[in-house]
């Protein structure tokens, strides 16, 4: 059975699939590998359909417990870092041979909060995020939690896979757990709990329905609402789903109706390009010549260095500059991939001159297009 909000994700071509640490454990016995091996090869028939796709995986803690013989969760901050450490091993591990099976390329990407709040390292991430998939490689990402102590205390993956969602403008969000879905209310304690087929994520009667129900996991209903919110600004609709039913991320890429879907109300594009547009403090500015501006407002194309009149302002790479013509009419913003002083010096350069000038380069542009949007 399929429904027309399905057509959504049947149509999604970049995916990011969280796993949680109640799927991926097998009762307390460590990594449940036949599951993995599972939802490997789901993943393979997706990359065979040229279906993108990044994996948020949890289980680091999980695993380095079963390895060290640990029956309780220690308490210990420290305790916790270290198992995440062993575990983070063997979790690796296992993806690298499931996906091995299918001659696919998993490469792990560790990161916090911080990595994608911070403009610098969130266009770093985003930048190494978009080169592996674009070589057909699985990006594993996981919290860093050998170091982040926020995140073993409070933090969650859920969280973590919204935020990677919007890094790579991804169409679908998939939270797999070991629930089938949103809930009217905790089926484990009411019979009379329903379903959510699909509702609009920002729907507050949510708020009352998750307040008690939720994953055996750590993160719970509340922040799979949270996360599914957080995607859905971002233009990324939302299916919290059982990870344990059979060929579960097949099903959906079908159009199945499984799960609860949380509908965003926008495109990833254009929630990215409002965002740019209207929530960022500009730090600078930079000049363009008549060249530059109609191959921006006719081409929609990237800004190189060579349509550079003049820079101004004190930015940093990573922060929101205000791209004008040189009557001083702001054309649109963007972005920087060069701070104000490497700006001064690659401007009316060619790309190729970059790494001469600078000793180094991070991008051909001054701004990528995913990057910028126009305003006027």
């Amino acid at each position: 059975m399929q429904r027309p909000q399905r057509t959504q994700i049947k149509n999604a071509q970049r995916w990011v699939i969280k796993i949680g640490s109640s799927s991926l454990t097998n009762n307390g016995r460590g990594l449940d590998l036949a599951a993995i091996a599972a939802w490997a090869a789901q993943i393979a028939d997706l990359r065979k359909r040229h279906i993108e796709v990044v994996l948020v995986s949890s289980g680091a803690v999980a695993e380095g417990m079963t390895r060290l013989g640990w029956v309780t969760r220690p308490s210990s901050v420290h305790e916790l870092q270290a198992a995440a450490a062993i575990g983070q091993m063997g979790l690796v591990q296992a993806y690298e041979e499931a996906f091995g099976r299918f001659d696919l390329h998993a490469a792990q990407i560790l990161v916090d909060h911080d990595d994608l709040s911070n403009r610098e390292r969130y266009l770093n991430a985003r930048a190494t995020l978009k080169t592996l998939i674009s070589l057909g490689v699985i990006p594993i990402v996981n919290e860093n939690d050998t170091v982040v102590t926020d995140e073993i205390r409070f933090g969650d993956n859920d969280t973590l896979a919204a935020l990677v969602a919007n890094l790579v403008e991804a169409d679908v969000l998939v939270l797999l757990t070991d629930q089938d879905g949103l809930f009217t209310a905790d089926p484990r304690y009411n019979n009379d709990a329903v379903l959510i087929d699909n509702v609009d994520a920002r729907d507050t009667s949510l708020d009352v329905m998750v307040s008690g129900a939720g994953s055996l996991g750590r993160g719970g209903m509340v922040t799979k609402l949270r996360a599914a919110r957080l995607a859905a600004r971002s233009g990324t609709q939302t299916v919290i789903a059982s990870g344990s039913l059979d060929n579960i991320i097949g099903k959906l890429a079908q159009g199945d109706v499984i799960g609860s879907l949380l509908l965003a109300d926008q495109q990833p594009q254009a929630a990215r390009k409002r965002w740019l547009a209207g929530q960022l403090q500009c730090r600078g500015e930079l000049i363009l010549d008549d060249g530059a501006v109609k191959v921006l407002k006719q081409s929609g194309r990237s800004l190189l260095p060579v349509g550079i009149a003049s820079v101004a302002g004190n930015f940093t790479r990573g922060d929101l500059v205000s791209c004008k013509n040189t009557q001083g009419e702001e054309i649109a913003r963007g972005l920087a991939n060069y701070n104000n002083q490497e700006a001064q010096k690659i401007l009316r350069q060619a790309s190729d001159k970059i790494e001469a000038i600078l000793g180094y380069k991070n991008e051909d542009e001054m701004i990528h297009r995913d990057n910028l949007v126009l305003v006027s």
